[in-house]
């Protein structure tokens, strides 16, 4: 590296690239999953799922932005990887490890899945970012976001069980998804035209959820 590209770089501050648009956007799903975090351990377990799927929600639109900006610098982008990454294990590991413990009502014997899920989570994300996906439209495993995607669906069911057999159903579902994230298999990767999709769930399942609780 050159004399000069050491000096252009040293003069970033780690503040500068909050003015990029797509890392607004990564810290924006950030803030809905550290909300949903906040109404796991307080019980709101409906207003928690919302705020997950805004996170969802705000992790695919920062892909859209940032593929939209055509004079985005390899600094950016570098950055920005990082920052989605990080926040992925947030929003799609530490989070439904806790909303399993706090359904749990704490009980020790969910506390095994929910550090597998922490751990799985941190090794897929270690993988991907060393390998990546197998082509533009395929993953190497199920991809975290999806877990809660599903996890929020089977919520629409849960008055139709008692609250023991619905906790261990969600216990068993989240442990069959934990090794569907590390299987090798190829998963299909949802492209910017499903964007529109998730738009419409996230607001309906939102909507729903605000309502039940």
């Amino acid at each position: 590296m050159s004399s000069s590209e050491l000096k252009r770089r040293s003069e970033y501050s780690m503040l500068y690239f909050l003015k990029d648009p797509p890392n607004i956007c990564s810290l924006t799903g950030l803030f809905s999953s550290f909300i949903g975090i906040y109404f796991c351990i307080t019980g709101k377990y409906f207003y928690a799922l919302i705020g997950v799927l805004w996170s969802v929600l705000f992790d695919w639109a920062d892909g859209i932005i940032a593929r939209s900006l055509k004079n985005r610098t390899g600094e950016h982008r570098a950055i920005g990887a990082q920052l989605d990454s990080l926040i992925d294990i947030v929003s799609f590991s530490v989070f439904p490890a806790i909303f399993l413990l706090s359904y749990g009502k704490f009980n020790p014997v969910f506390l095994p899945g929910a550090f597998l899920i922490v751990g799985a989570g941190a090794v897929r994300l270690s993988y991907f970012n060393v390998f990546g996906m197998i082509d533009k439209d395929t993953y190497r495993g199920l991809a975290l976001d999806n877990n809660v995607i599903i996890l929020s669906f089977l919520f629409i069911f849960e008055k139709f069980f008692s609250y023991q057999a619905f906790s261990l159903f969600i216990y068993a579902v989240m442990m069959l998804l934990l090794v569907f994230n590390l299987a090798p298999v190829r998963t299909y990767k949802f492209g910017d035209k499903w964007f529109y999709i998730l738009v419409a769930y996230t607001v309906i399942m939102s909507v729903y959820f605000a309502w039940l609780q």
